[in-house]
């Protein structure tokens, strides 16, 4: 007779159908809210089914993005809060799509983790879920895998894909931008989801205390930096409709020095004037804590940038009225001139006290 206790079990090696199951049942209501009606069938699938009604469309071109949220969800683990890292996720890919011009129709999301604990994971996909009504975004399935022995118990890291759709002749990008563009700039939330393994060095290093309010901030610090990440998918989507947009930036990893230029083409030039905004409090916490030099800071952060579109000069005021009616603080900050050579990206200035 076989001893159970001693029986080969997938259980036994440490993971668990039944907790698997639960965090499916859990999360079923969130994710049916992202949806939207092109989608066929529903959680469950082995795929996601998307019906394109390729009649709406001239010469459709599909985009594609995979992104992460990096070591934030070690703040997220250390504060037990997972909620809201989902809506990084989201923002991380679905914007990354419409800075080209095209709009997000559908996202996966894949989470890995050490031991799946039902109300965690719900709590992922609903932020996921949240996200993508956000963006307008349906959310048609996913995959969550639990790995013993790979990871930890109370580890996990989280991933998404989305797919887009743009007109061939309406594809932003740097052939569009011209000398005499201006730059417009819309705020960031924080430091949406890159940079925190220098943020987390600089609390390691200092001693900062996550659940602690430091001056300068109207709640913890932990708080602050698990703020999530805008996203400024439907305002631009907008915004497309009624402005003359040439390119557009996601400020990710690299800040705008890292990023701007990828959407210039070689011959012109961008100059950032840092007087035209204030760097937000929670950057200035980690700049001083850490005694971060201010070009460290810009290749690192966003530094309370998280958008930058390139527009005619005419247009400007326009697109900063429809960006701000629509919740999403925005101003002008640079232009575009003529230059020698490679594009370049110039931050001038000093940030307004």
């Amino acid at each position: 007779m076989t001893d159970v206790s001693k029986s080969s079990t997938y259980a036994a090696a440490g993971v668990d159908l039944e907790a698997g199951d639960r965090a499916v049942e859990l999360m079923k209501a969130k994710v049916a809210s992202a949806s939207r009606p092109e989608v066929v069938g529903g959680l469950g699938g082995f795929a996601g089914l998307f019906r394109l009604d390729v009649s709406k469309w001239r010469q459709p071109l599909l985009a594609s993005s995979t992104d992460g949220v990096g070591t934030k969800v070690a703040i997220a683990r250390q504060l037990d809060k997972h909620d809201t890292i989902g809506q990084d996720l989201v923002a991380m890919v679905v914007d990354d799509i419409v800075v080209c011009g095209a709009e997000p129709l559908y996202l996966q999301d894949y989470i890995a983790c050490g031991k799946v604990v039902p109300e965690q994971i719900a709590a992922i996909v609903g932020g996921i879920a949240d996200g993508c009504r956000m963006a307008g975004t349906a959310l048609v399935g996913g995959e969550t895998a639990e790995h013993p022995g790979l990871m930890s118990e109370d580890e996990y890291d989280v991933a998404a894909c989305a797919t887009g759709i743009v007109e061939a002749d309406s594809v932003l990008g740097p052939e569009r931008v011209r000398a005499g563009d201006v730059l417009i700039a819309m705020a960031s939330s924080g430091f949406h989801s890159n940079g925190y393994s220098l943020v987390r060095k600089v609390i390691a290093d200092t001693g900062l205390d996550l659940f602690a309010t430091p001056e300068g901030l109207d709640r913890s610090l932990g708080e602050a930096l698990l703020e999530p990440t805008r996203i400024y998918t439907l305002p631009l989507l907008e915004l497309l409709k009624s402005t003359d947009v040439h390119a557009m930036c996601h400020v990710t990893g690299g800040g705008i020095p890292g990023n701007l230029p990828r959407v210039l083409p070689d011959g012109l030039s961008a100059t950032v004037e840092r007087s035209s905004w204030a760097l937000p409090p929670v950057f200035s916490v980690i700049k001083e804590a850490g005694g971060i030099a201010r070009e460290e800071m810009e290749r690192a952060f966003n530094v309370g940038v998280g958008m930058l579109a390139a527009v005619p000069a005419s247009a400007a005021d326009g697109a900063v009225r429809q960006l701000t009616a629509a919740g999403i603080e925005s101003w002008v900050c640079g232009q575009i001139a003529e230059a020698d050579g490679a594009a370049v990206t110039t931050l001038v200035g000093d940030y307004r006290a």
